[in-house]
């Protein structure tokens, strides 16, 4: 594969869309109530979209330029910025992260076909091809809009988009023996994963729709119903990012 992402650059797009939205729409002292995330603000969770955004941008630049240009400096440093703009007024922290979203949206825009499989480096240290961005940027968005707990849910996200966070779900769990495999069943589209290693324990079946099998998957709230076999509870996954 080679060229330009389109489809995953329009999900990057839509989704800023929607994120924006949300922290626009609720009120600054909304703002500071928590998220979904445990020990995050809804201010911290937009803090993090706008350092995350340059933290991409750095990756685009690396890939334009050939000069390596980490995420970020050192862990600590992602979650001194983080600290640091949930503390901001919230004016201008909407305005940070609208300033940060635009100045990676144009730099994905036109970013040349020919850098798209250049490597580069993600924070955790896996070297990918640059055209990964934009996907590492639809799972911040639209993910990260479910956390701000401000009414947006799974069901709200594409169908198509939750298929692909269940696939990067279950690839990231393709070998993980910490946790007794699980087979996710899309009761609506017939397609089903496998997390975790076949064989380590009884595999357990989890049913439902498809934005329920991807909030479950990712960690979210789920918005409808799970189904395990005997009506038992579903099993609890491990963190997924």
């Amino acid at each position: 594969m080679s060229g330009r992402p389109d489809a995953m650059l329009e999900w990057v797009a839509k989704g800023t869309v929607v994120f924006e939205a949300e922290v626009c729409r609720v009120t600054d002292p909304a703002l500071a109530e928590p998220s979904y995330l445990v020990g995050w603000s809804r201010a911290h969770v937009a803090a993090h979209l706008g350092r995350n955004a340059d933290a991409l941008l750095n990756l685009l630049n690396w890939a334009r330029t050939g000069v390596e240009t980490p995420m970020y400096t050192s862990p600590d440093q992602r979650a001194n910025e983080i600290e640091e703009g949930a503390r901001r007024p919230a004016a201008e922290l909407r305005a940070d992260l609208l300033e940060a979203n635009g100045r990676l949206a144009a730099q994905l825009a036109t970013l040349p076909d020919e850098c798209w499989e250049a490597l580069v480096r993600t924070a955790r240290g896996r070297e990918v091809p640059v055209r990964e961005v934009p996907w590492m940027r639809v799972r911040e968005v639209w993910v990260h809009a479910v956390d701000l707990d401000t009414g947006i849910s799974f069901d709200d996200v594409p169908r198509e988009l939750c298929a692909a966070l269940v696939d990067d779900v279950a690839a990231g769990f393709r070998a993980r023996t910490d946790f007794p495999p699980v087979e996710l069943r899309d009761e609506g589209g017939g397609r089903t994963w496998l997390l975790g290693v076949p064989g380590a324990a009884e595999t357990v079946v989890v049913t439902g729709d498809l934005p329920d099998l991807a909030a479950y998957a990712t960690g979210r709230p789920v918005p409808g119903p799970l189904y395990a076999p005997g009506g038992g509870s579903v099993p609890k996954l491990p963190v997924w990012l």
